[in-house]
């Protein structure tokens, strides 16, 4: 509870300093319909009912994302990040993670565009009763292409070449545009 508060704290210092983006996403887990504002493909990693929140922030040309969830497994690793599309009854309906330099290869596993500079990376590790803050700051912001989506994967992010920007299975995702 008091990582929550301290966090809270944070964005509150966070907002009297920046501009809310465009719009951000939250909601809580469900199995897919149409219109739903987040998504659970694997129930048992992220449970219907548990919740997460996106809330992107800019300042020149700086964003800032952060992610809150609550009622995941407790103490887990997880990654996180932008993706293009909206969240879509199959787990690929997202897309590929946002890149601020989009690579010519997909899937994007080279390190020179798979990376937390050219994209929004918000692995987190969940507290004892599932909950987490996460944030992540680039140096750039959401432009003309469209961003639609947090991913939420199994594991932390590969920073390694042919594995870069890889976390696994992809196991909920909240609606949102930046």
């Amino acid at each position: 509870m008091r990582s929550l508060l301290t966090a809270a704290a944070a964005l509150c210092l966070l907002a009297a300093s920046t501009t809310p983006a465009s719009a951000s996403g939250s909601g809580a887990f469900e199995l897919y319909r149409a219109g739903a504002d987040a998504v659970t493909y694997d129930p048992n990693m992220v449970p219907v009912g548990s919740r997460a929140a996106v809330i992107p922030f800019t300042t020149g040309k700086t964003t800032v994302v952060l992610l809150i969830v609550h009622g995941l497994l407790p103490n887990r690793h997880y990654g996180a990040h932008v993706h293009t599309k909206p969240c879509g009854p199959d787990p690929a309906d997202a897309g590929p993670h946002f890149q601020n330099k989009p690579d010519p290869v997909t899937p994007s596993v080279d390190p020179a565009y798979a990376n937390p500079e050219n994209e929004v990376w918000l692995d987190f590790v969940t507290g004892p009763h599932g909950q987490a803050v996460a944030t992540a700051k680039v140096r750039w912001r959401f432009g003309d292409r469209p961003a639609g989506s947090l991913v939420i994967h199994r594991d932390h992010t590969h920073t390694e070449p042919g594995q870069a920007g890889v976390a696994g299975p992809r196991l909920a995702c909240v609606n949102a545009d930046f």
